[in-house]
């Protein structure tokens, strides 16, 4: 008797009510697989597009593909801002600005590296390499903000580097120039990973990723055209040339260039619709996924031992984000 009277007790929940929490529930995936499908498709995209450009191509400037990349990001994220009428913010204090201003050097420096090592590099092993991103991002963490991880983490980041050295070792189209920048490229992602860290969880300001590339993109513009004008002096005669000869060259930068932005915007979008656990997990999914469709269309020679490489520095890549989920 007792039982059926707390039974009594329970709320009950209506057909219709059952039904909308089941749309609405359905909806939601829908809407986060369209997210991730989108997130994918771009950053894959403007990686292929990237090496076709600098190394199928042949229009071998990247610091000049970055000022446009970045100049993308600049003018789009105002136009969205601007679209969505959001409350104007007050203006960045200085030492935020400064702040602001190193993280648009490191980030505009490594995605300079990271197209310049896709002129010599396939894009299997650059994304291989750029796996080891976990462990950068713990050296610079402890080196800048003394930041500690528990031993089971740090024992995780060996097959990470382990991976690589294999797939080096078993890599046919191994650059040596190439491999340095590519290196220096997931340094310099780590090293932003750790800076946009510190600066989004600042009490003086309250910003999200996409404003802080909406500040990032102009200091990063004003940046890399002197750099293309000194490194890259005849980029711009021989894009008009590229241009004049193949109208299709146009479009296709201006592709590439909107597909950086959306980049951004897309992993935005999925970081807020997941969890950073499933960030982790979609984001290793997306490097095998890129490799598997590099390799099919740009035909580069591969290896067992280059594949075993990758393998072992996605599995220490798991067993990191594991590491680190049993540690917090």
């Amino acid at each position: 008797m007792r039982q059926q009277e707390d039974r009594a007790l329970l709320p009950t929940t209506s057909p219709a009510s059952a039904d909308g929490t089941a749309s609405s529930s359905s909806a939601a995936r829908l809407r986060t697989a369209g997210l991730v499908a989108a997130w994918y498709a771009t950053n894959i995209g403007v990686l292929l597009l990237n090496k076709f450009l600098l190394s199928v191509y042949g229009f071998r400037y990247p610091v000049f593909l970055t000022a446009c990349h970045m100049s993308a990001c600049a003018l789009l994220s105002s136009l969205l801002s601007a679209a969505t009428s959001s409350p104007p913010r007050k203006p960045l204090s200085r030492g935020q600005a400064a702040r602001v201003a190193v993280l648009g050097a490191v980030f505009c420096g490594s995605v300079v590296a990271g197209n310049v090592s896709l002129r010599y590099l396939p894009v299997s092993f650059n994304q291989a390499v750029g796996a080891t991103t976990p462990f950068f991002t713990a050296l610079i963490a402890y080196a800048i903000a003394a930041r500690r991880e528990a031993g089971a983490t740090y024992a995780a980041l060996v097959p990470v580097v382990a991976g690589v050295v294999i797939a080096t070792g078993g890599e046919p189209s191994f650059h040596l120039f190439g491999f340095v920048m590519c290196v220096g490229a997931t340094a310099g992602r780590a090293l932003k990973t750790v800076l946009q860290g510190i600066l989004l969880s600042s009490e003086e300001e309250k910003l999200n990723s996409m404003d802080l590339l909406r500040y990032m993109a102009p200091v990063a513009v004003v940046l890399l055209v002197p750099a293309t004008l000194i490194m890259e002096p005849d980029a711009l005669s021989a894009a008009a040339a590229l241009a004049r000869a193949d109208p299709s060259f146009v479009w296709m930068l201006l592709l590439n260039s909107s597909l950086a932005y959306l980049v951004n915007l897309t992993n935005f979008l999925v970081t807020k619709h997941t969890s950073p656990l499933t960030l982790q997990v979609l984001g290793n999914a997306k490097g095998a996924v890129a490799v598997v469709v590099s390799i099919l269309i740009f035909r580069n020679p591969v290896t067992v031992m280059g594949m075993l490489g990758y393998g072992v520095t996605i599995l220490g890549v798991v067993l990191y984000g594991e590491a680190k989920k049993r540690s917090k």
